[in-house]
Parts: C-alpha cells; sequence; structure tokens
C-alpha cells in the first residue's frame, strides 16, 4: 500500500487548497440548484402521471351507448397524452446513464442555444456550469417524480371528498390539503435526493465544471499524483454527505415522532 500512498505527497496538494475549496462550493450550488429544479419538474411531471385528460373518451361510447370494453377504440379512449409524454420521460430518464444526459445536453442542446460566458463568484463559469445544473435537475426530476406521487398518493382520498363538501376546487383541494401533507410526509426523501446529487455531481466535471473532481484533475495534471488527491477529494465528500445524511435522520425520526402523537 505504502508504493500507492505517500505522505510526502500532500504536502505538495496544499498549493491548490483553494482549488478544493471552490470545488467544494461549486458542488454545494449544483446539489441545491439541481434538488430545486428537480422537484419543480418532478411536481408538475407527478400531476401529469395523475391527471385524468383522455381526449378520446368519446370514442369508448358504442352506438348504444355503452362503453367499449375492448377493441381499438376502447384504447384509444383510454389514452391520457399527458400521462404518456410524462411515464416516457420517466423511464427515459431513469434507465440512461447520467453521463450520456449530460453530454446530450451539454453537446447538443446547449451547443445550438449560446449561452453569455461569465463568471459567477469571480470563478464559476455559467456556460459550463448551466448545462450541468439543467442535466442533473431533470435526471433528478425523473426520480423525484416518483417519489411526490407516491406522497400524494398516499394521502387518503376522504380529506379530497372533505374538501369538495366545504366547495373548495380540484386546485385549492391540492394546494392547500393534498401537497402539505404530502411534502411533510416525502421531505426525507428529498433531503436525501440532495445527499445523492452531491455524490452524482462529481460527473460534471467531464464537461469542465470546476467541482472537487475537477480540482483532482488539475492537481493530477500539474503534479502527476492522483491517489493523494483522491482521498482528499474523498474526504470531502465525507464530509459534505455523513453529516448532511444524519441531520436528515434526525429530522426523520423527530417528524415520525409527531405523527405518532
Amino acid at each position: 500500500m505504502d508504493q500507492f500512498i505517500k505522505i510526502e505527497n500532500f504536502p505538495l496538494i496544499a498549493p491548490y487548497a483553494e482549488l478544493f475549496w471552490q470545488g467544494t462550493l461549486v458542488t454545494i450550488l449544483l446539489a441545491l440548484f439541481t434538488v430545486i429544479i428537480g422537484f419543480c419538474l418532478a411536481l408538475i411531471l407527478a400531476l401529469m402521471r395523475m391527471s385524468n385528460l383522455r381526449p378520446f373518451r368519446a370514442l369508448g361510447i358504442d352506438a348504444d351507448g355503452h362503453a367499449r370494453e375492448k377493441g381499438f377504440l376502447a384504447l384509444v379512449s383510454r389514452f391520457n397524452p399527458l400521462e404518456f409524454i410524462a411515464t416516457a420521460y420517466v423511464e427515459i430518464l431513469r434507465s440512461t446513464p447520467v453521463v450520456v444526459q449530460i453530454f446530450i445536453i451539454y453537446y447538443g442542446i446547449f451547443s445550438i442555444i449560446q449561452l453569455p460566458s461569465f463568471q459567477i463568484l469571480g470563478f464559476i463559469r455559467f456556460d459550463r456550469f448551466f448545462p450541468g445544473v439543467v442535466a442533473l435537475g431533470m435526471n433528478s426530476g425523473a426520480y423525484l417524480c416518483e417519489i411526490i406521487r407516491s406522497g400524494i398518493q398516499s394521502i387518503d382520498s376522504g380529506q379530497t371528498e372533505a374538501a369538495r363538501s366545504l366547495g373548495l376546487s380540484q386546485g385549492q383541494n391540492l394546494r392547500y390539503i393534498i401537497l402539505p401533507q404530502a411534502i411533510k410526509n416525502i421531505l426525507p426523501s428529498i433531503a436525501n435526493e440532495f445527499v445523492v446529487i452531491i455524490k452524482e455531481s462529481a460527473i460534471t466535471y467531464t464537461i469542465g465544471v470546476q467541482d472537487i473532481m475537477s480540482a483532482v484533475n488539475a492537481v493530477r495534471g500539474a503534479t502527476f499524483i492522483i491517489i493523494e488527491p483522491l482521498l482528499v477529494a474523498t474526504a470531502i465528500y465525507f464530509c459534505l454527505c455523513f453529516p448532511t445524511s444524519k441531520v436528515i435522520a434526525y429530522i426523520e425520526r423527530k417528524m415520525s415522532r409527531g405523527d405518532k402523537r
């Protein structure tokens, strides 16, 4: 093991401490914006998947006024375009590698859409950072969609009936009754997604985002050492993820105790 890890190599990394600090800040910002974008996208996708839009519903009724149970027209009458689009999106994004999605977004979409080239905080390149956030946000939205959908469906349907009896519209019921309870139930899962994104954001260095792995790559190119910078990166990721996961577990326990009262 000594032939791979050398203590004397760590002082050679010290001059690049600022790169690791900047990479840590970029990683945190990536995770934060990704979860925000992913949550908003996932909420839209979840509502699309639970929608009851049937534009060809009339085709399900035969000439005698009876509902068709079989056949092509019966199948078409049950077609929900919103559910189909949302389901296709979720399944495609969950079934393909993140790195492929990032390359498609960066080299495909943002090669057509020219982003302004400026730096945030003096070192974050917007034209690299933004595509990374978009790609990770789209991927996170596919996973959060199922979390949000299950959270909404976990709310007792009797509350919807009570809301209707009080004269609330479907939108008001969703906004004031269903969503607050659902978000409370899925909050730990959303927070866990934040931890997952912290780790997955390492892949964005492949498109030039100045995250922690970008700092590792810079140190390797300048000093020709790799194991020690990777150990530093591992320690940083651990310091970010482990305390966060413990805080999430604590909040989850507090919320579960509140539900038992």
